[in-house]
């Protein structure tokens, strides 16, 4: 990055930040202004992803998001590198199954809660204790259009992310005022970790989406920015659909 901003004085704890949505997230803050910190668990991919966000703007914390002491990390690196942590993004999250929903391992859902949903509640409860409690601030949720209607064989995916929206519900009515909590609901965003999805027919894909195209990264980027900001000051337990517009063609034969 060039010519950055003049500090905002805020700072956002993202998870899963070392690439996709998560780094759309983390750059959209910086780029207004914000200090990050960033984590995910592959250590590389989070060391480049300081350097291009600027190191005097972002730090990181490797570790599994559902590892209650990587939770915890993350949020005292928060507090000992930058002195509070106004805003969480929960984006970590994993989808490793896809078929149907009569022969889904119980193992793997469990994972697939542990991680998208059980860690979004650590790591808020801990944000909570650190600063956002006494301070205020805001909480995101990365959710899915997944969890707003089936998806078929990706059901445990789908649920968890319904979680993720109830959840963000429960966060926004115990939190206020202090603290506004609220989700970001997307369709197929082009990342590594939606690939499967879209790869080798991204055009077929797109055509379905009434504005013409997939997501990027960025776009969940500008919905987490507003979400976090004065602009979203009187909204909270809301579930922003950042969709491409697909679900207009719900019932469209």
């Amino acid at each position: 990055m060039t010519a950055l901003p003049e500090l905002s004085g805020k700072v956002a704890l993202v998870t899963g930040a070392s690439r996709g949505i998560g780094y759309g997230v983390a750059e959209a803050l910086v780029a207004r202004g914000d200090r990050v910190v960033i984590t995910g668990r592959g250590e590389d991919a989070l060391k480049e992803a300081v350097e291009q966000l600027g190191a005097e703007r972002a730090v990181y914390v490797a570790g599994k998001a559902h590892d209650e002491a990587h939770q915890t990390l993350a949020v005292e690196r928060a507090m000992e590198a930058f002195g509070r942590v106004d805003y969480l993004v929960n984006n970590a999250g994993t989808n490793p199954v896809f078929g149907p929903i009569a022969d889904l391992d119980l193992n793997v859902a469990r994972k697939v809660f542990e991680t998208n949903v059980i860690s979004a509640l650590g790591f808020a409860q801990k944000t909570w204790h650190a600063w956002q409690k006494d301070n205020g601030g805001a909480i995101v949720n990365i959710a899915s259009v997944a969890g707003i209607a089936p998806s078929p064989f990706i059901a445990a995916y789908g649920v968890s992310k319904a979680a993720m929206i109830n959840l963000t519900q429960q966060m926004a009515h115990e939190f206020a005022p202090k603290v506004r909590v609220n989700a970001i609901a997307p369709a197929v965003v082009k990342t590594k970790f939606a690939q499967a999805l879209y790869e080798g027919r991204e055009a077929e894909a797109a055509a379905a989406y009434p504005l013409g195209r997939l997501g990027v990264p960025s776009d969940i980027g500008g919905a987490a920015a507003f979400l976090t900001s004065d602009q979203s000051d009187w909204v909270t337990g809301q579930t922003l659909v950042v969709d491409g517009g697909i679900f207009l063609n719900a019932g469209v034969g």
